[in-house]
């Protein structure tokens, strides 16, 4: 096993259950694939912006070294391969690396997929240009040490993207109640209230390990488009931040 100061073995237990079921847009990470194209679009301008890129050209993100951090299946690495990122996806648990390594092979993506932690990439001298911490935060044992080491795995002007969920009364109402006891789009237990992150207690995490917030933006789900979409206002559920390091 990786060094795993930061994982929660209960958390890695729940989502090595549904590892199966990462690519199937109607199962258990339904709300994630409808979230996905939102979260895509947020993290390529983020990219694009830091690093002075434009994906209207080929290969826009070449030689930018990112690295997925909690990738899952691989719902954001496979698009950032796709535009020519050196893409590391690492996941503690186990067995969604088979299920990433085989649809990225099916996809004809060369991603370098691994079992591992922050900290064991750390020991083992990582740096990236870019740090993709998408919805991992909320689900670690210890999220300030785990910001902390994630912001020692970036290099000097290098850029991370954390996203997480709000702990707030509606936050509690709408992904744990709506989402997982009355739709049902989650399987109960998939999330814990009480390890929800409010944005000041985020924020004051990335600025403590020595990263500077350049932006932060709410996510929301538009009931009447039907399309989750950003917001410079309302962070009261997910929301997500970019922070760059200071050369």
């Amino acid at each position: 096993m990786p060094t795993n100061q930061s994982i929660d073995q209960k958390e890695i237990k729940k989502f090595e259950q549904m590892a199966a079921e990462w690519w199937d847009s109607q199962g258990k990470f339904k709300p994630l694939h409808h979230m996905n194209p939102c979260r895509l679009d947020y993290i390529i301008k983020q990219i694009e912006i830091e690093f002075n890129r434009s994906t209207g050209t080929q290969n826009a993100f070449n030689g930018i070294d990112i690295l997925d951090i909690g990738c899952g299946g691989g719902l954001l690495s496979e698009p950032m391969a796709r535009l020519g990122a050196n893409v590391t996806g690492v996941d503690a648990a186990a067995k969604n690396i088979p299920i990433a390594q085989t649809h990225a092979k099916q996809s004809g993506l060369d991603i370098h997929y691994k079992v591992a932690t922050a900290e064991s990439l750390l020991e083992e001298g990582k740096q990236f240009d870019a740090i993709l911490n998408m919805e991992v935060v909320e689900h670690v044992r210890n999220p300030k040490e785990y910001i902390n080491t994630c912001a020692q795995l970036l290099k000097p002007n290098g850029i991370m993207i954390c996203s997480t969920i709000n702990r707030t009364s509606k936050s509690f109402f709408l992904a744990i109640l709506g989402a997982e006891y009355v739709l049902r789009w989650l399987p109960k237990g998939t999330h814990d209230w009480k390890k929800f992150i409010k944005p000041d207690e985020l924020l004051n995490m990335i600025s403590n390990a020595g990263l500077e917030v350049v932006d932060k933006r709410g996510f929301f789900l538009n009931p009447l488009a039907w399309e989750w979409q950003t917001s410079d206002r309302d962070m009261s559920v997910n929301y997500v931040t970019t922070s760059t390091k200071p050369v």
